[in-house]
């Protein structure tokens, strides 16, 4: 199969939509990462989609929209604080998760009673989701556990022959996924942090909880397994406060004849003495839109990704902490050297 990028050009929303009646899966640009996306009414297209990122069957699905579509058939009820919140931050990266009518295939949720619902602002989302004028059940367009892709480019990397078209809308400017929140109880409580934060949330709903997965507890969203947006190299993880091992194991790693680089905030890179370093930025926004592309440089180019947790907390930086935790493999924020 050839796998096509296209930007805006002649026929490739009709070339999108041809491929997704018929059952395929396209990837598309999303303002957080790129998604893979097929048609969520449909049993075979949505296992497609698990079967080509060899994702495990009880990772829900997030279905996205287009921002006229009318969600009511999918969802069973609504609270007030929700419509609010939709008002407040849609489109955008925040994923609403509802009691769900059924109406879509049953292996989007993965047996939940759930079904969690996005509107992405980006033009390139919005132009597809109108043309299919469907809802499209669509993970992050990388194969289960690698690192989420940014650039059209990084999807072709994962599945150049294995579907026909990317849809290209430039570099991707949030850079970590939606927030997910859970909106069927009294309050909304987040699943996974991301660029909504709990702070802009309360703001509008009046509070908001996190919630926290216990051990052995089916993923209730995307992005809740233990490792997660993981390189292709091996890694290490050292809290802000442990820059002195971080700088030996990299020491020891060059006298075995490895290729060790640092991946961590600027503040940080200025303490490193000129030794190899991706940097992640100074500010929770920079930082999310710079990880996942600097995540795929680092395991091109060394054989030991040493990751140094920020200084900085709240705000986005809980989503981009959260992040370098599961691509690190380190659990519940616990640093691991």
């Amino acid at each position: 199969m050839e796998t096509r990028i296209l930007s805006r050009s002649r026929g490739w929303l009709d070339l999108a939509k041809q491929y997704i009646e018929e059952g395929d899966v396209v990837a598309f640009h999303t303002e957080t990462v790129y998604g893979l996306g097929a048609n969520a009414f449909s049993d075979a297209a949505v296992l497609r989609i698990f079967e080509l990122k060899g994702r495990p069957q009880d990772n829900p699905l997030i279905v996205h929209v287009h921002s006229e579509y009318d969600i009511s058939p999918l969802i069973d009820g609504e609270p007030p604080y929700a419509a609010a919140l939709r008002k407040a931050f849609l489109p955008g990266p925040l994923t609403m998760v509802y009691p769900s009518t059924g109406k879509v295939s049953k292996y989007v949720s993965c047996g939940l009673n759930t079904l969690a619902i996005r509107v992405p602002s980006s033009p390139t989302a919005q132009e597809f989701l109108r043309a299919v004028d469907l809802p499209i059940a669509a993970p992050s367009a990388n194969l289960s556990k690698h690192v989420s892709p940014v650039t059209a480019r990084h999807v072709y990397e994962d599945f150049n022959g294995k579907i026909p078209l990317i849809l290209d809308g430039g570099a991707c400017t949030g850079g970590i996924e939606s927030t997910v929140l859970d909106c069927t109880g009294e309050i909304p409580q987040i699943l996974r942090e991301g660029l909504v934060t709990r702070e802009m949330i309360s703001s509008v709903a009046g509070d908001c909880g996190i919630y926290r997965a216990q051990k052995g507890e089916r993923p209730k969203s995307p992005g809740m397994a233990y490792k997660h947006y993981s390189p292709r190299c091996k890694t290490a993880f050292f809290g802000a406060d442990a820059l002195d091992a971080a700088i030996s194991l990299y020491e020891a790693a060059e006298r075995k004849g490895e290729t060790p680089c640092f991946l961590c905030a600027s503040e940080q890179v200025s303490r490193l003495g000129g030794r190899m370093a991706l940097d992640l930025g100074g500010t929770g926004e920079v930082m999310a839109r710079r990880l996942y592309d600097l995540l795929r440089k680092g395991e091109k180019t060394a054989t030991l990704l040493i990751g140094i947790e920020p200084q900085e907390t709240g705000g986005v930086m809980a989503g981009v902490r959260n992040r370098m935790h599961r691509a690190f493999g380190v659990e519940h924020g616990t640093e691991e050297n």
